[in-house]
């Protein structure tokens, strides 16, 4: 599982830093989660092909989080892209974009399809043999969701030398992979557990883009691999944090802690702050395992 950070910062694009913007490489899946003004940009810095990408998650409608993406589809157009693309996001995205294309005749020549959330509950909304993704409902200023997106179990590894020494016949090794029993060739039950391991632990990634302190996601979160939450304040400014909707890097730690997961990465930090390295500081003291996102930044979870 790999992270790229093409920006997290809050707010205002500047020369030195970009608004929300990340890729998951997860089971051969590349997924792109929000996509604010620069994206297109830092996706070729970061040198990730634009035709590799078929699922675009956005969190919510502020610009910060969504304004580029229009630009990415119209250029996906231009370089002639064929492969369908699938968006998810808040209700009226899908008004947002196609008008936008519409009054500047841009439509695409390729499949778009735009996947429209309203549920203020979790739901499923993309599976297939590997992966599954569902919603983090968020409480900001507006509709808000964030993404856990979880691998699903692969299959059992192979003891080769095991399954030589029980006589088992090659063309039963995939049974085996899949967890069944088989019969040796004299006709002797091998059990399952005796020729295979237990396959690597699957992996889980929770992105909780603008939100509130919100305990009510914790069970949700529990045992998650890697938590990114924003932080878009310190402890010295938590009195504009309730009132804005955003939490503190403190208050992200909490919520790393009570859910147990493996690591927490902050993000979004208020342009107001000179030092991310501060967010660390604050953040560590109650959650020991936080690493900071920037812009650029890439994260390998194996």
């Amino acid at each position: 599982m790999k992270l790229t950070i093409l920006g997290c910062y809050a707010a205002t694009p500047r020369s030195f830093t970009n608004p929300t913007s990340q890729v998951l490489e997860i089971k051969n899946h590349i997924f792109l989660i929000d996509c604010a003004e620069g994206t297109q940009v830092e996706l070729r810095r970061n040198k990730i092909k634009f035709s590799k990408i078929q699922h675009i998650f956005i969190s919510h409608l502020h610009g910060d989080h969504c304004f580029g993406l229009v630009g990415l589809i119209s250029t996906f157009r231009l370089l002639n892209r064929e492969t369908e693309l699938h968006v998810y996001g808040p209700k009226g995205i899908k008004e947002i974009i196609t008008l936008q294309l519409k009054l500047s005749n841009s439509w695409t020549n390729y499949a778009l399809y735009f996947h429209e959330l309203e549920s203020k509950s979790p739901e499923l909304i993309y599976e297939d043999d590997k992966v599954t993704v569902e919603t983090i409902p968020l409480n900001h200023r507006i509709y808000t969701n964030g993404f856990l997106f979880k691998e699903k179990p692969g299959d059992r590894k192979l003891l080769i030398d095991k399954a030589v020494k029980y006589n088992i016949d090659v063309s039963l090794y995939k049974s085996l992979k899949k967890g069944k029993d088989v019969r040796s060739e004299n006709g002797e039950l091998i059990s399952n557990a005796a020729v295979t391991a237990n396959p690597p632990a699957p992996k889980s990634y929770a992105y909780c883009s603008d939100t509130v302190f919100s305990p009510g996601i914790i069970p949700q979160l529990k045992n998650t691999t890697v938590l990114y939450h924003e932080s878009t304040f310190l402890e010295d400014k938590k009195d504009l944090a309730a009132p804005t909707k955003h939490s503190t890097a403190k208050q992200a730690a909490t919520i790393a802690k009570e859910a147990g997961v493996g690591k927490l990465l902050l993000g979004h930090y208020s342009t107001r702050y000179s030092n991310i390295n501060l967010f660390k500081e604050e953040a560590t003291e109650v959650f020991s395992k936080t690493e900071l996102s920037d812009d650029g930044k890439v994260f390998v979870f194996d």
